[in-house]
C-alpha cells in the first residue's frame, strides 16, 4: 500500500528490521523475505478498533450499522460519530480504517448502498470493501481516488478474476476467498498486479464465503442481502429441564446440557441426528490458524492477513492482534529465527472455536 501522511507504509518494516546484516561473512547471505504484510484485523466496536490499533494492528477494518454489513448484528457496528472517531484514533497513530460494504444491493434500494460508499469516502476512509460488480463501477466513478477492495465475499478465487476487476474499476487489494492452497495463492500473486489479502486466524465457512444457502433455506433470508448469518431475528434459545435448544428459523440445530458453552448458532456448525448418532454432520467448530505457515505466506508474497471475528470482543481482538503482531515482527529477524512460541498456541486457543485450529484449505497434503 502506497505511503502517504497519516498512513501506514508496509515498507517501514525492511528499513526497521534488515533481514541481513553488514557484517561481512564468507557464508552465502540469507535470501531476503518480502516485505511483511499489514496485519488487517476487526473491529465491531470502537472500542474494538482502539483494541486492534493499541495492540499492533497495521489496518482495521469496520462496517456501518446497516444491511450494507455483511456482519450486520444487532448492537455492533459503527454510525457516524463513531467512525469518525475510529478514524481520528487510528490515523492519529498511523494505522488505517477500512469500511466493508459488502453485501449486494437489492433491487429499488441501490441508493442506500450508493450512499454508504458516499459516506465511507467523506470519511477520509483509506479503502473501502466492496463485493457487487455495480458497486465498485460506482465508486471507481464517483470516487476516483478513493482506494477499492474487493470482498472475499466477491469470491474470487483465480487470478483472471482479480485481474477483470483491476482493469474495469482499479481495485488495488483482493481478499481470496478460504477455498486455496498456498500454492493457489501464490499461483495467483503471481499473475497479478493487484495486492493480496488472506486469511489468517478465525472462524471458517463451508459455503461459498457468505452464499450459505443453509442460513437462506432456514430463515428465507440471504446473509449476502440482510449481512448476517443466522440473522438474530430468526434465532430462538429454548431452555427446557437440564438443557439448552438452540433453533434458527424454527430448526433444531443443537442442545446443549447445562453448563456446557453454547456459540452463536450458525447452521453449519449444528449437531445433527444421522441414522442414530448425533454429531457435527456438516462442520466441526474450529478455527483457522496460519502460525505454523507464517514464513511461507510470507514468501509467496502475500500483502496483507486478516483476522477474521468483528462480531468478537474487543478482549478477542486485543488477544489475537496481540499474537500475530509479535509473530510478524519475530519474522523480521529472518527465517531461522522463527518458530511458533507456545505461548502464541495457548493464546489463540483460548479464543479458537470449538478450541481446535487448523490451516484449513491451505495444506492440502493429499492432492
Amino acid at each position: 500500500m502506497a505511503a502517504r501522511q497519516g498512513k501506514v507504509d508496509s515498507s517501514r518494516y525492511t528499513s526497521r528490521f534488515p533481514f541481513i546484516s553488514p557484517v561481512m561473512s564468507s557464508a552465502p547471505p540469507m535470501p531476503a523475505l518480502p516485505a511483511l504484510p499489514d496485519l488487517v484485523c476487526p473491529a465491531g466496536s470502537l472500542p474494538a478498533l482502539k483494541a486492534a490499533v493499541d495492540n499492533g494492528a497495521d489496518a482495521v477494518y469496520v462496517g456501518f450499522r446497516d444491511a450494507t454489513n455483511a456482519r450486520n448484528f444487532a448492537g455492533l457496528n459503527f454510525d457516524a460519530k463513531a467512525l469518525a472517531e475510529g478514524i481520528r484514533y487510528a490515523q492519529s497513530r498511523g494505522r488505517q480504517v477500512l469500511v466493508a460494504i459488502n453485501t449486494y444491493p437489492q433491487a429499488g434500494r441501490v441508493e442506500q448502498w450508493h450512499a454508504a460508499v458516499d459516506a465511507a469516502a467523506d470519511h477520509g476512509v483509506d479503502a473501502v470493501i466492496l463485493a457487487d460488480m455495480g458497486l465498485l463501477d460506482y465508486a471507481a466513478r464517483r470516487h476516483p481516488q478513493l482506494r477499492l477492495h474487493l470482498s472475499v465475499q466477491g469470491s474470487a478465487t483465480n487470478y483472471e478474476a482479480v485481474n477483470f476487476c483491476h482493469r474495469h474499476f482499479g481495485i488495488r487489494r483482493a481478499v481470496l476467498p478460504r477455498v486455496l492452497t498456498l500454492a493457489q495463492v501464490e499461483h495467483v500473486i503471481a499473475h497479478t498486479p493487484v495486492e493480496i489479502e488472506v486469511f489468517a486466524f478465525g472462524s471458517l465457512c463451508v459455503m461459498n464465503e457468505g452464499r450459505c444457502w443453509l442460513s437462506s433455506y432456514a430463515t428465507g433470508e440471504s446473509p449476502n442481502t440482510v449481512g448476517a448469518c443466522s440473522p438474530a431475528r430468526f434465532v430462538r434459545w429454548e431452555k427446557k429441564p437440564g438443557a439448552l435448544d438452540a433453533r434458527v428459523g424454527g430448526v433444531l440445530i443443537d442442545t446443549y446440557a447445562d453448563g456446557e458453552p453454547a456459540g452463536y448458532p450458525a447452521i453449519c456448525k449444528g449437531r445433527f441426528q444421522v441414522q442414530g448418532d448425533t454429531y457435527y454432520a456438516l462442520e466441526e467448530p474450529t478455527s483457522l490458524n496460519v502460525l505454523p505457515i507464517l514464513p511461507d505466506i510470507v514468501r509467496a508474497g502475500v500483502r496483507a492477513i486478516k483476522v477474521e471475528g468483528r462480531q468478537r470482543s474487543p478482549a478477542y481482538v486485543a488477544q489475537v492482534t496481540r499474537v500475530l503482531r509479535q509473530a510478524l515482527d519475530s519474522l523480521a529477524g529472518g527465517v531461522s529465527r522463527y518458530h511458533v512460541a507456545p505461548a502464541w498456541q495457548a493464546e489463540l486457543a483460548k479464543v479458537s472455536e470449538g478450541n481446535q485450529q487448523t490451516l484449513g484449505a491451505y495444506n492440502r497434503p493429499w492432492r
